[in-house]
């Protein structure tokens, strides 16, 4: 295989909602490449993509899959993705380390939100668009209606390269206004015959090369100048506006095909190899210091690790892409992000499962590894002494949690190593061991990917788990002042213990004035504070302690370890056992002991005390509540609306966005717990939503009572 110079090399993603046809798109262009000598079927699981055992047991892509194709002495390096939102960070991985997307359009169903939701991420990248109006063959494909839906959705960037003569079964030529000519396939597809546009095409083919030219000519003053003399381009000058025009995302080219019937394909791969941009045509990638850094093959050797594999018989497979320099088989590089060292003994082009081994990759070139020690996705390795390093893929918060266990519990450590180097395959597949919740919480996108988690940690790995509800991070608070005090007192023989602790505690907010007295009934408390200790809690709020003692009553020594008794109550709340949050209390009197008093009487005193006027303080229980954004269809907004409300749903506010309609709410999180699979539900997979921390919130109180209750009962069974 040659050594395919920066300015012969792009970088493109295959994107698109699932069952647009990406994975058969995919098999036809490596077939026109002559990759492949036989083009494979997802239903007969015999493709380039999809060749993990997940993929081929419920027949939809799961990873990305990077492939190449030499084609006109240009190499494309293509990254087909997954088109089920669930399976999202990989369509981000591979545009944030792509040139181009290619974005595959059902031709029977048109724009879909999975569709709304890449270009919404390419757009935030900026990257160049093309569009693929794939299955024109099929009886309810409209080509017209489509285009139609795109304008309106995408606005009027969207210009049509070629157009059908006829959809449905009798599809089999389009008109392509950029060649001016008539392609027709026969029935096996593949190369067509090229014949002049018939008369009765003619005025609408010109009508579309005048406004693909006007298109084109508007991305270069030299380009316009000539337009407005001749009112024409050459084909090299036509070549040279789109491409300035898909830079700078004024130009959205649409291309008819039929990925099935390879009809189309090889005309699409011409435009990708003569007309899309080059690595080094595109902005420049910066690195974490803010510094630019130019795909020069001359430049220091960088390269960045974007995407993990464990495969069959090979182990892990490190993909990268050269981000600076030239680099060769054998090279010794520093791991910047975990301070180690590598030797990258062999590199190959990669083709899914195939692998080619080669000597020389150039900057912005695409390639693998194996066999490295300490690598993990997202990782910058570099020559020695330079310490640039790259982190440019954001990826989206989890919408969809399980907690997580194995059948046999010795087998837990097993699973973490398992979780941890699934991780590294989908970072979206995010593993917390809660301290607070006393579970392995798994997250991720929606059911369908911790579904597919699961099948691969049982079927793969032989581990048999459970999935369960996780458990909600409620917070405690308090909402009114109260006073308690309590001694421990205990002697048996020798030394015994005692600790007198008496306390006021209050609900706390920042910039609050320092406490000056307390009233009870009719007994009034004066405060005096000596000293004020302000605690920032790890799970929000904030612990304020001050120490009001007067006449020496508690030695301060003493002080520290009735602030440890706090904090056991803080961090068990005595409602639900919760973290308890936003308390401020005053320690003003008590009791010591000459010889009994000790730090365990005094931290039991305060613990107990906190107690005792938490529960007398009006205490409530705070949920965790989310800001939820779902975009629908207008037909099922209703039904949308209507489950939301019965989730306890505060709607925000409504409003149009790019022909869906977006509903944003604020959800508990108790209620989100299985959204993703009755949003699915509901609107036949045609919807999608985000969901962000919010705040937390005081619960209803018919479900404070529910957990009080249930708390109350757990603890009684654990006696």
């Amino acid at each position: 295989m040659k050594v395919y110079k920066t300015n012969e090399i792009k970088n493109i993603a295959l994107l698109g909602s699932k069952g647009s046809g990406k994975t058969t798109l995919a098999e036809s262009m490596l077939y026109e490449c002559g990759v492949i000598k036989r083009r494979g079927t997802v239903d007969a699981k015999t493709t380039v993509s999809d060749y993990f055992p997940v993929e081929k047991e419920y027949g939809y892509s799961v990873f990305s899959t990077v492939f190449y194709a030499e084609f006109n002495n240009k190499k494309l390096n293509v990254i087909d993705c997954p088109g089920a939102d669930d399976f999202v960070g990989n369509a981000i991985t591979a545009l944030s380390v792509t040139d181009t997307g290619v974005i595959v359009i059902n031709g029977q169903y048109g724009v879909e939100v999975g569709t709304q939701n890449i270009y919404r991420t390419a757009t935030s990248l900026n990257k160049p668009i093309i569009f693929a109006l794939n299955q024109l063959d099929g009886e309810k494909a409209d080509f017209e209606n489509v285009v139609e839906q795109m304008r309106e959705i995408f606005g009027p960037k969207i210009t049509l390269i070629q157009y059908p003569i006829e959809t449905g079964a009798g599809f089999n030529s389009i008109i392509d206004v950029l060649l001016m000519k008539k392609l027709t396939w026969g029935p096996d597809g593949g190369t067509p015959t090229v014949e002049e546009i018939p008369a009765d095409q003619m005025d609408r083919a010109k009508e579309l090369h005048h406004t693909l030219v006007e298109a084109a000519a508007e991305n270069d003053e030299g380009l316009m100048e000539k337009f407005f003399e001749t009112e024409r381009l050459t084909e090299d000058e036509l070549r040279l506006g789109i491409r300035k025009g898909l830079i700078d995302r004024s130009i959205l080219p649409v291309f008819c095909v039929s990925a099935a019937k390879d009809m189309g394909v090889r005309r699409m791969m011409e435009f990708l190899g003569n007309v899309v941009p080059f690595v080094d045509d595109m902005p420049a990638p910066v690195n974490t210091e803010g510094e630019i850094v130019k795909p020069d093959p001359n430049g220091p050797l960088s390269i960045f690790m974007f995407k993990t594999t464990i495969e069959p018989h090979i182990g892990e497979v490190n993909y990268f892409k050269v981000m600076s320099g030239t680099l060769k088989a054998g090279a010794d590089l520093d791991n910047v992000t975990r301070g180690s060292k590598e030797r990258l003994a062999q590199i190959f082009c990669v083709c899914g499962q195939i692998k080619t081994q080669v000597e020389t990759l150039e900057a912005g070139d695409i390639g693998a590894t194996v066999k490295l020690k300490d690598v993990r996705t997202g990782n910058t390795l570099n020559q020695k002494g330079l310490d640039w390093e790259f982190d440019f893929i954001k990826y989206p918060a989890p919408k969809y949690q399980r907690a997580v266990r194995p059948v046999t519990e010795s087998d837990a450590e097993k699973l973490n190593a398992i979780l941890t180097r699934m991780h590294e395959e989908d970072p979206t597949w995010q593993i917390e061991q809660s301290k607070e919740l006393k579970q392995t919480i798994l997250s991720g996108q929606g059911e369908f990917h911790l579904r597919t988690l699961k099948w691969r940690v049982e079927n793969n790995d032989k581990l048999p788990i459970i999935f369960e509800e996780p458990r909600i991070p409620y917070r405690e608070t308090i909402t009114k002042a109260a006073r308690a005090d309590y001694r421990h007192k205990k002697q048996s023989g020798g030394a015994g213990q005692f600790g007198e602790v008496h306390l006021i505690i209050e609900p706390y907010t920042d910039g609050m004035p320092a406490p000056d007295s307390f009233k009870f009934g009719n007994q009034e408390f004066k405060m005096s504070v000596r000293d004020t200790q302000e605690i920032p809690l790890a799970w929000g709020g904030k612990l304020v302690v001050c120490n009001c003692i007067v006449g020496g009553a508690i030695d301060a020594r003493f002080i520290p370890a009735i602030v440890k008794g706090l904090m056991d109550r803080m961090e068990q709340g005595p409602l639900t056992g919760s973290y308890a949050r936003d308390v401020r209390v005053c320690i003003y009197d008590g009791k010591m002991h000459p010889v009994d008093s000790n730090e365990i009487s005094f931290r039991l005193a305060g613990r107990n005390a906190f107690s005792e006027a938490f529960r007398s303080a009006n205490p409530k229980v705070l949920e965790p509540v989310y800001d939820v954004e779902v975009f629908v269809p207008a037909d099922v907004m209703g039904d949308v609306m209507s489950d939301l409300q019965g989730r306890r749903a505060i709607i925000m506010g409504m409003a149009s966005e790019n022909g869906f309609e977006k509903i944003s709410a604020k959800v508990p999180l108790k209620e989100m717990s299985s959204y993703s699979t009755a949003l699915s539900s509901i609107t036949g997979g045609r919807s999608s939503f985000t969901m962000k921390f919010a705040s937390y919130e005081l619960v209803p109180g018919d479900v404070q009572e529910k957990l009080l209750k249930d708390y109350a009962e757990k603890a009684e069974a654990d006696e």
